[in-house]
């Protein structure tokens, strides 16, 4: 097979390699009626995931769309003068990856913020406040998050003291790696107006000192909007700069397209701002936040945000319900009690009944509904909420999707296919870590935690499996989340046991359900997900064969190139 030099745009070279890729026939060199490509990639082991998962040499693109897929030695009809070659040498390329459950301007804000993620423990914590507290000495609030529930035992709840140790002039808030607590020093409750007679939301929970009643500083689910509305909002500017960030690193990773999980106004105007200039370099599928405590008066807004930003590189017909909270502060709904927790049986966010109606009329205005549910009561609510709106509306193709999914009873894992429900799951979750042997397992008991992301179970049901990180609760990284896909083991050198091993799932099921799959939740099945003529040229290029090596060493994966349209979104092509 014919090798050409790295990279390829010289005319009388790129002549030459039209003749030797065509057997040195001038005959078959571009012939009229064929348009010659802007690029071609050339000698690679490259994975369609087209409906026969087959395997191809070569692509061409033409105009930011594959306008060829197959052997290299048929290529030469798409080459002229003016086309790049790029010699893979064997490498593997993939259709760009999608993420269908992240917080992309949320999380990158973050990150720019005072970032506590992938710290080691309090010691770490402690260190990263005081130097972002002495760095910034003029910023009014101190804002931030990533702290782990599990560094701070059952019920996940950190004390003020610490920050008020660490910062004692300033107000601090920050919130957890999950989002679902946040942490607050006695300045900021105290600007707040938080108080030990301060009643419980009835979405969220105040902790307090079991003996004196005092706040420890800790809120819970709900209770985090009793501060939120005190903490200066970020800019349109920060904003801005957070989703810089995070699509640089999504596109480290190989991914093009998203479901971002929580969007306001605001967010959709940060989308926007890039989408003018024309950096937004992302499909997004931008799912509307259900306020908790309005009606279906609401939907007329989804609506009408919808028709404003649905444009360019942004589709806002998705809406997000959060009908539970998570298994570490009792707060993800559970058909059982907890074992602990006062014997609570978690808070449903939003009344069943009342849900019904909701997406019913969610789904007759032509929105997909985008649930976040943990326990198996919200899941098992969220799924009764579709069947009912497909008895009053009819199948109406809308691809309603439930995330997270850590406790599905068994009696709801036919119900996925029977409902048209997408399975979106957050993979990397799917380990014997901390959060699961040290909170889960007190607070539920081994039966239940036996049923935790039954992935290989819904699977086998004919279920559509979609995946997403939930970025910045934990990596993005999508090799890592398909090792662990596959292996129900610590894909980052962490000894955990093996857990639920009878919920392993193939390879080629995890790179589906990044690829394929979550442009199915996207519905962007026909332009993205897999690599044929005629769809989006979103291809990325990968230091090694996903099929090559040993499950164990999926997640040291990385990526060399990413292709956004055709266009180089990372890497360089010329470096091959």
């Amino acid at each position: 097979m014919y090798e050409p030099n790295k990279f390829i745009k010289r005319p009388l070279i790129a002549a030459s390699l039209i003749v030797l890729l065509a057997g040195c026939d001038p005959s078959n060199s571009p012939s009229a009626g064929r348009e010659s490509a802007d690029a071609v990639y050339i000698n690679g082991r490259i994975y369609t995931v087209d409906d026969d998962r087959s395997w191809a040499e070569s692509v061409a693109i033409t105009g930011g769309r594959i306008s060829y897929v197959g052997a290299t030695d048929q290529i030469a009809d798409h080459i002229d003068d003016e086309t790049t070659v790029v010699d893979l040498h064997g490498r593997m390329m993939l259709p760009a990856l999608q993420d269908s459950h992240i917080h992309p301007i949320l999380g990158g804000v973050e990150a720019l913020s005072c970032d506590l993620n992938d710290l080691a423990g309090l010691d770490g914590y402690r260190e990263a406040i005081i130097e972002y507290a002495n760095a910034n000495p003029d910023m009014g609030w101190i804002l931030g998050g990533g702290w782990s529930m599990a560094v701070f035992g059952a019920g996940g709840a950190p004390n003020k003291t610490i920050l008020d140790e660490l910062v004692p002039d300033r107000p601090v808030y920050l919130t957890s790696r999950d989002g679902h607590s946040g942490w607050a020093n006695s300045r900021a409750l105290e600007i707040a107006g938080i108080t030990k007679d301060t009643p419980d939301p009835v979405d969220g929970i105040i902790d307090r000192d079991p003996v004196s009643g005092e706040l420890i500083g800790s809120l819970q689910e709900g209770a985090m909007s009793l501060m939120e509305g005190h903490v200066p909002s970020p800019t349109l500017e920060m904003k801005v700069a957070g989703l810089r960030h995070t699509m640089e690193m999504l596109h480290s990773y190989g991914i093009t397209s998203i479901q971002d999980a929580s969007v306001m106004r605001q967010d959709f105007e940060t989308y926007a701002a890039l989408d003018a200039r024309n950096e937004l370099d992302l499909h997004v599928v931008a799912s509307q936040w259900w306020e908790r405590d309005l009606g279906t008066e609401q939907i007329q807004g989804f609506i009408e945000l919808r028709d404003e930003f649905s444009k360019g590189h942004v589709d806002a017909t998705t809406v997000k319900i959060m009908q539970d909270g998570v298994l570490e502060n009792y707060t993800a709904a559970m058909l059982e009690p907890y074992l602990e927790g006062g014997g609570t049986k978690g808070i449903p966010m939003v009344e069943p009944e009342f849900l019904k109606q909701a997406v019913a009329e969610l789904d007759a205005a032509g929105f997909q509904a985008h649930f976040h549910a943990i326990g198996d009561a919200a899941i098992r609510q969220s799924l009764d909420a579709v069947e009912y709106a497909r008895n009053v509306n009819g199948p109406l193709g809308n691809r309603h999707h439930i995330s997270h999914l850590q406790i599905i009873h068994p009696d709801d894992i036919s119900r996925f296919a029977a409902l048209d429900v997408v399975a979106n799951f957050q993979p990397f979750w799917a380990v014997a870590d901390e959060y699961v042997m040290e909170l889960n397992v007190p607070a539920i008991g081994e039966e239940r935690t036996s049923w935790m992301y039954p992935i290989l179970s819904i699977e086998k049901t004919g279920a559509v499996v979609a995946f997403g990180s939930d970025w910045s609760v934990s990596t993005a990284n999508p090799y890592v989340q398909m090792e662990t896909a596959v292996t129900r083991l610590g894909a980052l050198g962490e000894p955990y046991p093996e857990f639920t091993p009878h919920e392993r799932i193939s390879l080629p099921s995890a790179i589906e359900a990044f690829t394929i799959n979550a442009a199915f939740v996207n519905k962007q099945e026909d332009e993205t997900g897999s690599i044929e003529v005629g769809k989006l040229a979103d291809l990325i290029v990968l230091d090694q064969n996903l099929f090559d090596i040993e499950p164990s060493e999926i997640s040291e994966t990385r990526v060399l190139l990413t292709l956004f349209g055709g266009k180089p979104v990372y890497g360089d092509p010329g470096d091959f």
